[in-house]
This record gives C-alpha cells, sequence and structure tokens, in this order.
C-alpha cells in the first residue's frame, strides 16, 4: 500500500507543477513557430490588419511568438511582412476561440 500511495503524491505533484505552467494569464514561448497553426494565426493577422487599414503587406515568416491561456487563446507573435518596398517587423496579437474565431487584437510596428 505504501508504494501505491507514493504513485498518488507523485502523480499529483506532476499535476499541480503542470497546472502551475499552464496558468491562466501567464504568457508561455512557442516551441515550434514553424507549426502550419501558428503560421495560419500570423496569415490571419496580416490579411485582417490589410483589411483593416488598407495596407499592402505579405507575411514573410514568423520569427517568435508566445501564447496565453485565456477563454481561448491569445498569440502574440513578433513577424516580418514586406510592404513591396522593404520588409518591416509587427508584434500581432490574435485571439482564438473554438476551432474557427479568431479576431485580431493588436497589430503593431516593432522598433528595434
Amino acid at each position: 500500500m505504501m508504494r501505491f500511495e507514493y504513485l498518488v503524491v507523485l502523480f499529483a505533484s506532476a499535476v499541480a507543477m503542470n497546472a502551475a505552467a499552464m496558468r491562466f494569464g501567464g504568457w508561455s514561448p512557442i516551441k515550434n513557430i514553424n507549426d502550419p497553426h501558428v503560421t495560419e494565426i500570423a496569415n490571419f493577422a496580416v490579411t485582417e490588419y490589410v483589411k483593416r487599414s488598407g495596407a499592402k503587406l505579405k507575411l514573410e515568416k514568423v520569427i517568435k511568438g508566445d501564447t496565453q491561456v485565456v477563454a481561448g487563446i491569445n498569440y502574440r507573435l513578433v513577424l516580418a511582412a514586406n510592404d513591396g518596398s522593404s520588409s518591416n517587423n509587427y508584434e500581432a496579437v490574435v485571439w482564438e476561440k473554438w476551432e474557427h474565431f479568431r479576431n485580431l487584437t493588436s497589430f503593431t510596428p516593432v522598433h528595434a
């Protein structure tokens, strides 16, 4: 019986550590910025910004990103986009809820 109790305590500790890592409100780095879903979110951000602003931008690549667990997931991405004459970096925040509900929360230039 002692071995079973040890396993229960070990399992409970692992669950608690994982829950702390995925706490609501905290930002966590995206481990694979080349994931197709991350690219899809970045394309959505650029396309939505172009619709709203009339700018002529095309996504080049995702540079880095973080996620935040909320009522859905916030994606905070730094991406490179080209306007036809030069490439610039932007920070985009996209809120995704369910599979296909997305909202561009912000899209701002990143100044080095």
